[in-house]
């Protein structure tokens, strides 16, 4: 019997893991094709392949378990494209070749689908003499905006642009700038930042001692440790960036302390990895094994639960050997290693059906349970690998067996490990599961609260028609269909509106105890919570044994994910949803923006400004005319011309200018000409421009061209609500644009951009 999906778990299939033909012809007739293809690749190296193939594809069923996208869109698909979501990058030698062979790697890596982190502090600061060339260090965040901008120009795997984590431990000399760095709009804009905070720093601030900035036995600068603890905490205040990774604790607490010394993690921070690591992903469907969904009674099928992660964990080990990998050194410490991350999503949904308000104190009875199971289940399953099939190629039994985490396992665990080894070396990990979630008939993502539990968006038609139908949520939908459509909710229903920062952090303390490597989360706050009150947050998590944290707080750079939205009387309960680029500005000065089948007839005279831009690889400025016309009172643009000195451009120019002009003339919402030029990156690197840094010379022009359109009201400023264009209203909620569908649905789960209505996911 054939699944049915829900219109957005339909899309998301369709749009990201349905095996198609190089022609666009579906491979994958329905979602059970495309378990029976995981399925079968994952069982191909089994002696009874046949028979695990059924218990793979019995656990992939309705949903239980979720592999990671990388899993689902390329095992069985017989492209050159790797199953590893996680990847650590080696150390950046301290030399030009090296720092461009790195660069390499990391394009390489991108490509065929990986996120990669990437530590910089190997990098000399800035001012630094670089010895044999006369010459002074650019220091570490200048080479960022390079790995930026490759980031850029590389398309994941053809399914989403890549992502990228930044570290920089916090004795660099250059800390305080890379602090700041996200500061400066458009600035490492593909990068996720954090600061690898060490136990000897937090010391320093809790003693309130002087701290001092370092590199390669030179000490830069002497500051107070609180004072640069402070500036972290207010740029996190204010644009959610950085965060911090407590470095030391998860060296310390790393089943291969004898083996590895890390230094970054993945994107979205849930693996912590040493250079060349690499790490996949996998999720058991808590909300799939709650018996008795609502009543006195619910609880977790703990039996069933067991069973499914140690049918997850024989997955993913198989995945390692069965995927391909960007370079030899991912391979060699893939296989060296046999690092997994299995995980939960659906846990703020398990939560609501068995009645338990997420943060509250059964909450965190219930979860710890749960991750006791899982926990130990995973550990048993691959004692039972090892004892067929071999433990990973460097397992130590007296080392392994003295770390710190193996040591708080049950007696009978670390007696197999000592009898057999065990076949992962690290074996749990809690990523972000957004549009894998979402794909799973909207269950809550990962260990996260559920973020609206009802929401409206547009379904594109076969005929080019949008259909607005409403998106529920897994619990929500089910208490309704159990209990009337009209029925109140109980109070155990929260969404993360109603949580306090306490509530999420306390969840993700309990449910670190119980993962070997880290977990993404995100600690959504209020936008008028105090200084002091959001800095205390990140001494909490410390104080109460995270690995890391992010948090999220509505701010003017990034927007407001939460903002409670003025109702009244006659207000429309929902806003336009049509991307963008289709819809009129009207709303913004009254102007009417007509579409047009047929192009303007020109004036004999126009109204224009003509303006200069110099590109530093040029000789002669570039002189850019945008001439306007007013139409129904209102000033839009008309023809652009753009003229220089420099014959190379001659061609280009012409032929640009003419499609600009032409897009013009059309009439509607044009302002999508000045996205699609500022998403034009030069292969050879941009420049540096008026203190910003420019991809190519066409996004300059796109820049002037955006600078018009603002001048002359024809769109608004950046920063600038668009009178609701941007907005939708959700239960009070307000969430951003997609870059991709361009429909108000983004939210920030775990550390990713999430567009609830088109499944688009980036870690930012």
């Amino acid at each position: 019997m054939s699944a049915t999906l829900s219109p957005i778990s339909q899309q998301i299939w369709d749009m990201k893991y349905r095996l198609k033909a190089a022609d666009g012809a579906p491979v994958d007739k329905s979602v059970e094709d495309s378990w029976r293809r995981i399925a079968k690749a994952l069982a191909r190296g089994e002696a009874e392949s046949g028979q695990w193939e059924d218990r793979f594809y019995e656990a992939l069923a309705d949903f239980r378990f979720l592999p990671a996208g990388r899993i689902v869109a390329g095992a069985g698909s017989g492209r050159n494209v790797t199953l590893f979501n996680c990847f650590v990058m080696g150390l950046v030698p301290d030399d030009m070749a090296g720092i461009f062979d790195a660069l390499k790697e990391a394009a390489l890596t991108m490509q065929q689908g990986g996120g990669i982190g990437q530590d910089f502090s190997t990098l000399r600061p800035k001012g630094a003499p670089v010895h044999g060339v006369g010459a002074d260090a650019s220091g570490p965040l200048s080479f960022m905006d390079v790995w930026d901008a490759m980031c850029r120009t590389i398309m994941s795997a053809g399914h989403r642009r890549g992502a990228m984590m930044a570290t920089l431990r916090c004795d660099h000399p250059d800390i305080e700038a890379f602090i700041e760095a996200k500061r400066e709009p458009g600035r490492l804009r593909m990068f996720n930042l954090s600061v690898l905070v060490t136990d000897a720093f937090m010391q320093a601030v809790k003693k309130d001692e002087s701290w001092e900035l370092v590199f390669d036995g030179t000490v830069y600068k002497t500051l107070s440790a609180r004072e640069l603890w402070d500036r972290i905490m207010r740029a996190t205040y204010a644009y959610a960036e950085p965060g911090v990774i407590f470095i030391d604790r998860i060296n310390r607490l790393n089943n291969l302390w004898y083996a590895e010394q890390i230094q970054a993690t993945n994107p979205c921070g849930e693996q912590p990895l040493p250079p060349h690591g690499a790490c996949l992903l996998g999720s058991v469907n808590l909300a799939k094994l709650v018996r008795n969904p609502f009543a006195e009674d619910a609880a977790m099928d703990v039996e069933a639960l067991d069973g499914l992660v140690r049918t997850a964990i024989r997955m993913l080990d198989n995945a390692i050997d069965v995927s391909r990998y960007p370079l030899p050194q991912q391979a060699e410490e893939a296989r060296n290693k046999r690092r997994i991350g299995l995980g939960i999503t659906g846990l703020g949904d398990a939560l609501i059906l068995c009645r338990a308000r997420y943060g509250s104190d059964r909450a965190l009875t219930l979860t710890e349970q749960w991750m006791r199971v899982v926990r130990d289940a995973a550990y048993r399953a691959s004692v039972d690998l090892a004892a067929e099939k071999g433990p990973f190629p460097l397992f130590d039994a007296a080392r392994y067996l003295e770390g710190e985490t193996i040591a708080g396992l049950d007696a009978d665990i670390r007696d197999g490990i000592a009898k057999h080894g065990i076949r992962n070396a690290l074996v749990t990990s809690v990523a972000p599961t957004g549009t894998i979630s979402l794909l799973a008939d909207n269950v809550s993502s990962g260990l996260e609260p559920v973020f609206s539990f009802s929401f409206r968006r547009n379904v594109l038609m076969p005929d080019g028609s949008r259909k607005s139908e409403e998106v529920t949520d897994y619990a929500y939908r089910l208490y309704h269909r159990l209990h009337g459509e009209f029925t109140a909710l109980p109070d155990y229903f929260v969404d993360a509106e109603k949580l306090t920062p306490a509530d999420h952090l306390r969840m993700q303390a309990v449910v670190q105890r119980f993962v070997d490597s880290s977990i993404s989360k995100t600690i959504n706050c209020p936008e008028d919570i105090g200084f002091e009150a959001f800095k205390d947050i990140y001494m909490q998590a410390y104080d109460l044994g995270c690995k890391g944290c992010t948090t999220y707080r509505p701010n003017d750079v990034t927007g407001a994910v939460l903002e409670r939205a003025p109702a009244t009387a006659d207000a429309e309960p929902e806003l336009p949803l049509e991307p963008a680029a289709s819809r009129p500005r009207d709303a913004l000065d009254g102007g009417a923006v007509v579409y047009m089948t047929q192009p303007l007839e020109r004036p004999e005279e126009l109204a224009g400004s003509t303006y200069k831009v110099r590109w530093p690889e040029s000789d002669h400025a570039i002189y850019i005319t945008i001439n306007d016309v007013v139409q129904d009172g209102r000033r839009r643009p008309f023809e652009i011309f753009i003229n220089s000195k420099n014959m190379e451009h001659y061609a280009w120019t012409v032929g640009l200018t003419r499609m600009i002009s032409a897009v013009f003339r059309r009439g509607g919402d044009v302002s999508f000409v000045v996205d699609e030029l500022k998403a034009v990156f030069d292969p050879r690197g941009g420049q540096w421009v008026a203190g910003h840094y420019v991809p190519s010379l066409l996004a300059a022009i796109g820049e002037v061209i955006e600078r018009h359109l603002i001048t002359i009201g024809f769109m608004p400023a950046p920063g600038k609500d668009e009178e609701g264009m941007l907005k939708k209203v959700v239960g009070g909620e307000r969430m951003r644009g997609c870059p991709r569908c361009g429909q108000p649905s983004l939210v920030q789960q775990e550390g990713c951009d999430v567009c609830l209505s088109c499944g688009y996911s980036k870690c930012a």
